[in-house]
């Protein structure tokens, strides 16, 4: 079925889930996108930052909440995921200075929207790796989005350093599509620990089995960072973390949401660090919700109502602070 010129891939209960595809403006790279629309005039734009290690159709239910809601919601597949790819080797290779190149990505996209859907107020959702991305998006492009929101933020790493160096060796010894196991250990090994008994070699991503049946059988999951993806990682994360920037848009307001047993966030101490330093760039709206019991995925967790309320409780209040409203 096609509507518009556009494939259709999926049927809500508004309208059509369509694909596009945009051109990076970095390196001609063919982003992958979907985006729904709610009939008439959207109340405003969603435009949601996957994590890494998998692809913009998980975030198809919540997409579909949102539209309903009246909000007009897109996301891209990264560089390096689900269908941003030249081809099934470059899963989890985004090439040199790829950390860079995600970020303009993610703006071109945003102009996308803004072109498609003028004058509304923006919201920039970014989860995991998303929340880093998105963080060094709003560094250099604060003025573009009206509310920011972190989700699933993974603390800063003080071994960051260490790892730069350690996957720059594999990538010059091993070829920078070299697959290193020991830098997937180092980063992720203890994350599920506390969930082992479960039976899941990720049980620490979601409580809900369905989903993570669903995500243990995905492909688009399933598949380590090549030494080149470890690096763009720990790049942008440095980037995200750095203390050399300040805030364009002091006003902005920025929504930090974590699961209370999410590993990425370290401990409650670290978590409270990430968001001070936001504070610390001069962002004067800056808060944070702990959702008890919920792991890394809070957004499809078995308690995701609330998760998903409180996001579309936030977009709807920015209609009120811009003062830009359908």
């Amino acid at each position: 079925m096609v509507l518009d010129g556009k494939k259709c891939i999926f049927v809500n209960f508004i309208r059509i889930m369509n694909t596009d595809i945009i051109i990076s403006p970095v390196d001609g790279l063919k982003l992958s996108l979907i985006y729904a629309e709610p009939e008439g005039t959207p109340r405003g734009i969603i435009q949601i930052a996957h994590g890494m290690c998998e692809h913009k159709e998980r975030y198809i239910p919540l997409m579909e909440f949102l539209c309903k809601n009246g909000f007009a919601v897109v996301c891209n597949d990264h560089r390096g995921h689900g269908r941003s790819v030249k081809s099934g080797e470059d899963l989890g290779f985004m090439g040199k200075d790829g950390w860079l190149a995600l970020v303009e990505d993610l703006k071109a996209v945003t102009l996308w929207a803004k072109d498609r859907w003028p004058g509304l107020p923006f919201t920039l959702f970014g989860h995991s790796m998303g929340s880093l991305a998105v963080r060094s998006y709003v560094r250099r492009y604060d003025r573009e989005v009206d509310g920011l929101i972190v989700c699933g933020c993974p603390s800063d790493n003080p071994a960051k350093g260490a790892g730069i160096l350690l996957a720059r060796m594999f990538g010059r010894i091993k070829g920078w599509h070299y697959r290193p196991k020991i830098l997937q250990k180092l980063s992720f090994g203890a994350y599920n620990r506390p969930f082992e008994k479960e039976g899941w070699p990720s049980a620490w991503v979601c409580s809900d089995p369905d989903v993570l049946k669903a995500y243990h059988a995905d492909p688009l999951c399933q598949f380590v960072f090549t030494a080149d993806g470890f690096l763009n990682l720990l790049l942008l994360m440095k980037d995200c973390y750095s203390t050399d920037w300040t805030a364009g848009r002091p006003g902005l307001p920025v929504y930090f949401i974590s699961g209370a047993q999410d590993p990425c966030r370290v401990s409650d101490k670290a978590l409270g660090q990430a968001v001070q330093a936001m504070k610390d760039r001069g962002y004067e709206n800056v808060s944070l919700k702990l959702y008890p019991g919920l792991r890394h995925e809070i957004h499809n967790e078995t308690r995701h109502e609330e998760v998903w309320a409180d996001i579309l409780s936030f977009s709807m209040d920015l209609g009120h602070v811009t003062g830009r409203k359908p």
